[in-house]
């Protein structure tokens, strides 16, 4: 059974579908991934589509869902930076990544955002290999 991550955020429009996508690309055979947000939008943000077409990942797919459409209880509960507090989830490992909100701002600011969650999924699927499969510190 693959590790449980979420990524979770306020809208569930930028952030976490971006993390979702990166995920996905890189680590569908290591974790099961999910986003959602504590207040989700209508539809995720073009730019951030947008933007992560850029690097040949098509998240024009996805759509923002609610913390209560992913599992009661994950492995890895990744906040975005967004401040959120979320109704209890169960999780191993809590973290926060601290990143600013690129929504209404220029595309550049979308990209730099981009290569950030870029950074810290693929250290994150990192820690997964270890923590997981090759049984390392827990």
């Amino acid at each position: 059974m693959k590790p449980k991550v979420a990524f979770v955020c306020v809208g569930n429009s930028c952030r976490s579908q971006m993390a979702e996508g990166f995920a996905r690309y890189y680590g569908s055979d290591l974790i099961d991934v999910y986003s959602a947000g504590t207040e989700i939008a209508d539809k995720v943000n073009p730019l951030a589509i947008e933007v992560m077409k850029e690097k040949g990942i098509d998240i024009s797919h996805q759509f923002p869902k609610t913390i209560f459409d992913i599992p009661k209880e994950v492995d890895y509960l990744i906040t975005m930076g967004c401040g959120v507090e979320c109704p209890y989830i169960p999780c191993r490992h809590k973290e926060d990544w601290g990143l600013s909100d690129p929504a209404g701002k220029p595309i550049e600011e979308f990209r730099k955002i981009r290569d950030e969650i870029e950074k810290k999924v693929l250290h994150l699927l990192e820690r997964v290999k270890k923590e997981y499969y090759y049984g390392e510190a827990k």
